[in-house]
């Protein structure tokens, strides 16, 4: 999903653990193309903001589709992309701008004329869920501290529908449990431990070159 890192962070109080996995969620990807607009678009001025895409996220996207050319986007390391993604992982600052130093850059996803991803289409996105990026994955969902939380976007269909994050995990078929285990991966692909607060191993550069 291509959306800025920015959006306000709400937290549910009402929160319950819910069983079940991480659907493929293609039938509400197509309800949310068709209502529009989606978090898969960038409003004009917002590129330097969308979320990074890793090497391994790439290779993978890569190997499932084939070589798209345009799909990705050498994008500058700027200080508010950096000050966007601090914003997410407040305890993670001093290993961001290692990963991310300034003058250095990383690929993101690329998008059209309007703002949209070039892998959305009218009836979605056309990756197979388990190969887009884990940020795409995870929306609307995050996780601040050891809480499960929701994005506040309003454009975004299952908030709409959901208002809550516990009705929004059900609306999706989400698991508690799912969400943390795809926050902890999205953290190891981006170079971060997969918790905070875990041991830190020195981040590779490589994993965000263009």
């Amino acid at each position: 999903m291509v959306v800025s890192a920015a959006r306000e962070v709400a937290v549910n109080a009402d929160l319950l653990t819910l069983p079940g996995g991480l659907p493929s969620g293609g039938a509400l990807c197509g309800q949310c193309a068709a209502a529009g607009p989606t978090c898969c678009t960038l409003s004009p001025g917002q590129e330097e903001l969308c979320f990074p895409v890793s090497d391994m996220e790439r290779t993978r996207i890569v190997e499932q589709v084939g070589l798209v050319r345009g799909a990705f986007t050498p994008q500058a390391n700027s200080r508010a992309f950096v000050a966007n993604l601090a914003r997410l992982f407040p305890r993670d600052r001093d290993t961001l701008a290692r990963l991310f130093p300034d003058g250095g850059q990383h690929l993101r996803l690329s998008v059209d004329s309007a703002g949209n991803c070039v892998f959305l289409r009218a009836d979605g996105c056309s990756l197979p869920s388990p190969v887009r990026p884990y940020y795409c994955r995870l929306f609307p969902f995050w996780l601040a501290g050891a809480r499960v939380t929701a994005f506040a976007s309003p454009d975004c269909l299952i908030h709409r529908q959901g208002r809550t994050v516990h009705r929004m995990l059900a609306l999706l078929d989400y698991s508690e449990a799912g969400v943390r285990e795809l926050h902890g991966r999205l953290r190891l692909a981006w170079g971060l431990p997969p918790k905070e607060g875990m041991p830190f191993v020195t981040p590779s550069l490589v994993r965000f070159r263009p």
